[in-house]
């Protein structure tokens, strides 16, 4: 595998196997991206770490500068990107703590900057985003799952909402119709200019609560975080045994 990208959100501000060797201010075309860019090595393999909501979780999911953060990754050489992000689960098998490794996404978003392709332009440029994140990742992903005993799911269709706020019950209901298994706030537009920029992406959910009205009891931020510290761990084994995948 080349070098690896890992964009980290709730639950991953920073990665404690991560041994840091520089960080790099980037400025970008797009503006700012969410924080320096992080190298440093997971056992003893290059990786570039990028805080998705900023050094100090500040930046809300509506506001970060997605574009600004795929172009500085491209900038610095990296082609693989990691994308880890805690969503709910809608689906009866999407069980809070499980990982899930998505295959679809539906984008419900509104007034992101959400393409590289809207200024200064020769020609409207389309891209083929039909399969929305890269296969040749996604089993890696898959594989160093199964290795690593985390046993992921294996697909499943990401609904990406505006956020901040977390959806109704209805909302859920009516994504829940559209065929979503898990929601999240920051899939969209990473994944789109990901392939704009012609990236390899693919995405990592660590399941945290869930979806509103799927239990009867309202959504628990303790819960939430006590998920999310069991399913980091298991991201953080799967992220080893994804980068020891080139030493075999």
């Amino acid at each position: 595998m080349t070098k690896l990208a890992i964009i980290g959100g709730t639950g991953l501000d920073e990665i404690p196997d991560l041994e840091i060797t520089h960080r790099e201010v980037c400025h970008t075309p797009f503006g700012e991206p969410s924080a320096a860019l992080t190298h440093g090595t997971i056992s003893g393999h290059e990786v570039v770490f990028l805080p998705r909501h900023g050094a100090s979780h500040m930046i809300p999911p509506h506001l970060v500068n997605y574009r600004a953060n795929l172009w500085s990754l491209r900038h610095v050489g990296i082609q693989t990107i990691l994308g880890v992000a805690a969503v709910g689960g809608i689906s009866a098998d999407m069980v809070p703590g499980r990982i899930v490794i998505p295959d679809q996404i539906i984008d419900y978003t509104f007034g992101r900057e959400h393409t590289i392709f809207d200024n200064d332009l020769s020609h409207v440029v389309h891209i083929d985003f039909t399969k929305p994140y890269c296969e040749e990742l996604r089993q890696a992903l898959l594989e160093a799952g199964r290795l690593s005993s985390v046993n992921p799911v294996a697909g499943g269709t990401y609904g990406a909402t505006q956020g901040p706020r977390l959806e109704t019950a209805a909302e859920i209901l009516r994504m829940e119709r559209d065929g979503c298994d898990i929601v999240g706030m920051t899939g969209m537009p990473e994944a789109a200019l990901a392939r704009e920029f012609n990236l390899c992406y693919a995405s990592c959910a660590v399941i945290s609560n869930w979806a509103a009205g799927k239990v009867d009891s309202t959504i628990n931020m303790r819960e939430i975080e006590m998920n999310l510290i069991e399913g980091m761990e298991q991201v953080k084994s799967l992220l080893v045994e994804l980068l020891g995948q080139d030493a075999r």
